[in-house]
């Protein structure tokens, strides 16, 4: 199956770059933004989402505190569900398990949150099918 979707990346190291790098997108015909999670998008997550909206493109974020600060949308692991596997990391380290021995896991809960008020606000319609999948629609 092909949707005929041209993936571009945009690696981004300072504020400069990622609104070159937006802006850009913007200028695309049917142009949207796929943002991943690490610390640097975190840190700079009012600069994204404030771009995204100013220049109308549909955005997903990697988890809830981007949709709860104006983004569109996101869909990722749960972070609670995260956190308390870390806690239980910790506490068999604590007990004396070797981190070596611990086996690696994946996240087996994801969470699609919609804003319904940036939506609005883009001039976005959210299916309603969407809409009925989502773990919390923001209003």
């Amino acid at each position: 199956m092909s949707f005929a979707v041209d993936v571009t990346s945009a690696p981004v190291r300072d504020d400069a770059d990622i609104e070159r790098a937006i802006t850009a997108l913007g200028r695309e015909p049917g142009g949207s933004l796929i943002v991943v999670l690490d610390t640097f998008t975190d840190a700079h997550r009012d600069l994204i989402i404030t771009l995204a909206a100013r220049h109308r493109l549909p955005a997903v974020y990697p988890y809830t505190p981007f949709a709860a600060d104006g983004g569109l949308m996101t869909y990722g692991p749960d972070p609670a569900q995260m956190f308390g596997r870390t806690a239980d990391y910790v506490d068999r380290i604590l007990r004396g398990a070797r981190a070596a021995d611990l086996p690696v896991q994946q996240p087996n809960k994801f969470e699609l949150v919609i804003n319904l008020k940036t939506a609005t606000a883009l001039g976005f319609s959210v299916p309603p099918t969407l809409i009925a999948r989502a773990d919390h629609v923001i209003e």
